[in-house]
């Protein structure tokens, strides 16, 4: 069962993927260009990069529906940002504003789709339930 937690805002700022995270208790979520939702997490990865040994980078998990509970798909930025120690990349990658992040999902949207997609979740909504009705 989920439960409301009130926000913390002495954990951070919550203008910042990081900070929204420590301010909510829960990453953050997006509407995507594509009308699809869209939560995200800071990934780090232990990198073979001369200068650093670690890397950060973004996971968005795609989720099926409005309010659906099932992931649909995934998209990952490349890496954001990369330190000696794997707090230090993502350290930097939690200082990308929201609406940072939000371009960064909706460019790797664009780039699995080729093109700069303009749907809302509106009209997949509508689209699945016309679907479903020619299938009757």
């Amino acid at each position: 069962m989920a439960q409301h937690l009130s926000a913390d805002h002495s954990r951070g700022d919550a203008n910042t993927i990081g900070g929204y995270a420590a301010v909510h208790a829960r990453p953050a979520a997006f509407e995507g260009s594509d009308g699809y939702s869209y939560s995200v997490e800071i990934v780090t990865d232990s990198v073979a990069d001369g200068d650093a040994a670690w890397g950060a980078y973004l996971l968005f998990v795609q989720w099926a529906r409005v309010g659906g509970t099932s992931p649909l798909g995934h998209l990952e930025t490349e890496y954001l940002a990369w330190g000696d120690t794997e707090e230090e990349a993502r350290g930097v990658v939690a200082t990308l504003a929201l609406g940072e992040v939000k371009q960064l999902l909706d460019a790797r949207i664009a780039a699995r789709q080729g093109t700069t997609p303009t749907r809302r979740w509106w009209d997949v909504m509508r689209d699945e339930r016309e679907g479903e009705r020619e299938q009757h």
